[in-house]
């Protein structure tokens, strides 16, 4: 579930709610001040942009602030020869004759643009404990998958390069 994280997940939640917090609302709030003082508020665009930075901000405030309260950690517990969370993996699309390399990540850690795939995505959830050679459905829906094999996994772990996601 989207509230599976790992320790380096909430510390990351946690750094940029305190930055959040700290820095970034005073300045917002000062801008909607500023802003504020220019007159007008119905044609007031620097008001409306600044109050709209300031309500973005809090969103994702109370976003990590949830996140924080229902996390479950985890850990990566594979086997060394089997596919587990952070190991970058080598597959081969039948479909495609084609080979990729995902690296399996938490959910608010993915980027498939830098070939980072959540566990709970199709691809990643069917990669979870494979090994070498395993050949595997990814069930993208009930009415579609396709077959893919493993070629490789390098074992990994979690060293924070992962960004969080943003919205």
């Amino acid at each position: 579930m989207h509230n599976e994280l790992t320790k380096i997940d909430l510390q990351k939640m946690r750094e940029e709610l305190d930055y959040r917090r700290i820095t970034l609302r005073p300045q917002l709030l000062e801008e909607v001040k500023t802003a504020r003082a220019f007159g007008d508020l119905s044609e007031n665009f620097e008001y409306k942009a600044a109050k709209q930075e300031k309500n973005k901000n809090e969103s994702r405030v109370r976003y990590l602030e949830n996140m924080i309260k229902t996390a479950r950690v985890i850990e990566d517990h594979s086997d060394s020869d089997t596919v587990g969370l952070y190991d970058k993996v080598t597959i081969f699309l039948e479909e495609d004759g084609e080979e990729e390399t995902w690296q399996v990540v938490t959910t608010v850690r993915q980027d498939v643009s830098h070939g980072l795939i959540s566990k709970e995505s199709p691809m990643g959830s069917a990669l979870m404990g494979k090994k070498v050679g395993d050949r595997f459905l990814v069930q993208v829906n009930k009415d579609y998958g396709y077959y893919a094999v493993v070629r490789a996994i390098e074992k990994g772990q979690d060293d924070g390069s992962a960004e969080l996601n943003r919205y």
